[in-house]
């Protein structure tokens, strides 16, 4: 019998009465990829670089989902438009940026992700888009909605090849994007007006960053259900390469 390939998914704070979730929306998208969905809560204990090598051990990849601001202790920015800040979260998925470089785990960020994995490597964020690039690209709606606007991808990276465009539409909701990249970040997508929208990792090629929503068009949309179904194929390598064991490859659980 085939092992599951067992994908980490991280999740918004508990709200009315409800522990941590995950928007049902990034969990079809796992499952339509063929991976078995695994939802990680965060911590609000010192540990949770304890927190996220086990899971990263245990798992076979990884998706860090989209959510609110980072807070400003960690990326040095203040300004009255953020929002969603929870500490525990951002202690636990900065972690676990971390532990999937360091340990070669497939990986997918999207939005908040990307952004949590360029801070984690160094780099920083534009505090509020409209104020850096005006608003000739909508990165999101006064409805707090999603929008629909172009991105341009390197004609000669993975991403383009694995879209089979380097030209798209996709949906975004966002205010903060990268700035100065993070150490070993790559960016290989932009939207119209300069902001970043998808980073690699030069010396992780298991990495994928994107600013925008693959999972809210990924039900109808063959190319943003393929960034889900890649990282999925390279959870399934990962497994493979470990003998159907992720932690017979990295070792035992701290």
């Amino acid at each position: 019998m085939t092992e599951p390939v067992l994908v980490g998914l991280t999740t918004y704070p508990a709200a009315a009465g409800h522990g941590p979730h995950t928007p049902s929306e990034y969990i079809d998208a796992v499952a339509r990829a063929g991976g078995v969905p695994v939802l990680l809560p965060h911590t609000a204990a010192d540990d949770a670089g304890r927190w996220a090598q086990g899971w990263i051990q245990r798992l076979d990849a990884l998706v860090l989902i989209g959510g609110g601001d980072i807070a400003p202790e960690h990326t040095g920015l203040t300004h009255d438009t953020l929002y969603g800040i929870n500490p525990a979260r951002d202690r636990t998925e900065l972690a676990l940026a971390r532990a999937a470089v360091a340990l070669h785990c497939p990986t997918l960020a999207i939005c908040r992700g990307l952004q949590l994995l360029n801070v984690a490597h160094g780099g920083t964020l534009h505090p509020h888009l409209p104020d850096v690039v005006g608003e000739l690209v909508a990165h999101r709606s006064a409805e707090r909605s999603a929008t629909p606007h172009p991105i341009n991808v390197a004609p000669d990276s993975a991403l383009a090849a694995l879209l089979g465009e380097t030209r798209i539409h996709a949906h975004s909701w966002h205010h903060q994007a990268a700035a100065t990249l993070g150490q070993g970040l790559q960016a290989i997508a932009w939207a119209d007006d300069g902001v970043v929208e998808a980073l690699i990792m030069t010396d992780c090629p298991e990495l994928l960053a994107v600013q925008w929503h693959p999972e809210l068009t990924a039900g109808t949309d063959a190319r943003q259900q393929a960034l889900f179904d890649e990282i999925v194929r390279l959870g399934k390598q990962r497994r493979h390469r470990a003998g159907g064991c992720a932690d017979s490859a990295h070792g035992e659980h701290p």
